[in-house]
């Protein structure tokens, strides 16, 4: 149980680090964290980015570019993204010096063993639940220190916050097993789903890493489920005979319409992500008074749901950046933009995310595209993810051949450059228009004019 909390008072040598692939978002808020404790440190990128601007200004040295220069002897650590290769020239320099080097899931599992952490982990809806969980604890004074694979406006921007208890929220990812480097106290557990299968092959195993990850959790330890969720059901938890305490929510239960009326971003599966972190804080002994208030100042994250209203051509139009890239996110944000913008005309322009993704999750892609109410659907080229991006896959699965596949009048393929064409020609008479995408399709959302 985490209902006392102490001052944190982690001291750690002052080291000289590096970070290969520091504009990624979610290693961006561990170097913010080493930067807020007095270390040195660098890194490196393929591309300027946002993100990297924005370290710099934090006091982080920015190399672009992957060089074995950026190397050098006086290193204590080297942290690499998931995504860097055996091959990288980085990294291959930090082995030949014999410099410690570790992966970002690795560092991020070393610092929740100095901390009683909350790790909030599922397919879907993480950075939102672990966005609400931080505002949640801060409302009611337990001061954590965060680490989220989003920007919030709450913190100036940032995805990192630092606490000063012994208290860490973290958001726990299941790609390559990643969380199973994590030490935490409580899990809150969202939804278990077909996702990442590039790496686990098949819903099997997807299952399989979830129960490592949950029976890390310590004797007094507690996780808190849901109970809608088709995936965590078959996990069976209830006919187990575990350690630790199962606390589970649902949308059948009461407070899910308290919820619905004081939540400001829209969509059931918000709804949902609102009752685990309630379910977490009554457990901590947090008062429900802080609990709902603080959840009804939520005003959502980057890239979820986010709206911008633009001018363009002479006419107020609601852009919606998204970060949905998985047919569940797909479906869920649909529903919420018809919830809301009932009667309105809704465009979507959605960048599909990884040709493996686009490829193993083909057939679920196009039924949600056929099964939505959107008023046309324009589909892009596939982003390409550096390093995780398989050639003979590459060849099978195109945008064309998906929406070929799909067969409806109103979902149609553009090149990006001609998307954007399409559009500035076209959006007279549209009132809201959907950006869809995790890859970089959100630089749109932020230049249309």
């Amino acid at each position: 149980m985490i209902q006392k909390y102490k001052k944190q008072t982690v001291e750690e040598k002052k080291m000289k680090i590096h970070f290969i692939g520091i504009g990624g978002i979610g290693i961006s808020a561990l170097v913010q964290y080493y930067l807020a404790m007095g270390h040195r440190v660098s890194g490196s990128d393929f591309v300027p980015s946002e993100i990297t601007e924005f370290l710099k200004r934090k006091g982080a040295k920015i190399l672009i570019g992957n060089s074995a220069r950026h190397i050098t002897k006086d290193l204590d650590l080297v942290i690499f993204s998931p995504a860097v290769q055996s091959d990288n020239p980085e990294f291959k320099r930090a082995h030949y010096f014999g410099i410690k080097t570790i992966s970002y899931p690795q560092a991020l599992g070393e610092l929740t063993k100095k901390y009683k952490t909350i790790a909030v982990a599922g397919a879907h809806g993480k950075s939102t639940t672990t966005a609400m969980t931080a505002l949640v604890l801060i409302a009611a004074g337990l001061d954590p220190t965060v680490i989220i694979g989003t920007k919030l406006k709450e913190f100036k921007n940032s995805n990192f916050r630092l606490g000063k208890s012994d208290i860490l929220i973290i958001e726990a990812c299941e790609y390559e097993d990643s969380f199973l480097n994590y030490s935490p106290q409580i899990i809150i557990l969202t939804n278990i789903d077909k996702e990442h299968l590039d790496y686990f092959k098949n819903f099997n195993n997807v299952l399989k890493s979830f129960f490592k990850f949950i029976m890390k959790l310590p004797t007094d330890g507690i996780l808190i489920i849901n109970k809608d969720d088709p995936g965590i059901r078959k996990l069976s938890l209830f006919s187990k005979k575990l350690k630790f305490k199962i606390k589970s929510y649902s949308l059948k239960q009461k407070d899910s319409q308290k919820i619905k009326k004081i939540l400001k971003v829209p969509g059931t599966h918000n709804i949902s992500n609102a009752l685990a972190v309630l379910a977490m804080a009554r457990e901590l002994g947090i008062p429900d008074k802080i609990i709902f208030r603080a959840l009804s100042h939520f005003r959502g994250t980057w890239r979820r749901f986010e709206i911008k209203e633009r001018m363009i051509n002479k006419k107020r139009i609601t852009v919606i950046s998204d970060y949905a890239h998985h047919p569940t996110e797909l479906a869920a944000t649909f529903q919420a933009a018809r919830e809301r913008y009932k009667n309105q005309k809704i465009w979507c322009l959605f960048q599909p995310h990884q040709h493996q993704r686009t490829f193993f999750l083909f057939d679920d892609f196009t039924r949600v595209f056929r099964r939505n109410d959107i008023d046309m659907i324009i589909i892009t080229d596939i982003y390409k993810v550096m390093g995780r991006e398989m050639e003979e896959i590459e060849k099978k699965v195109s945008a064309q051949q998906l929406v070929k596949k799909i067969k409806r009048k109103n979902v149609l393929y553009l090149p990006l450059d001609q998307a954007k064409d399409y559009l500035k020609t076209h959006l007279k008479s549209v009132d809201v228009l959907l950006i869809i995408g995790a890859g970089d399709i959100y630089k749109l959302a932020n230049s249309l004019k």
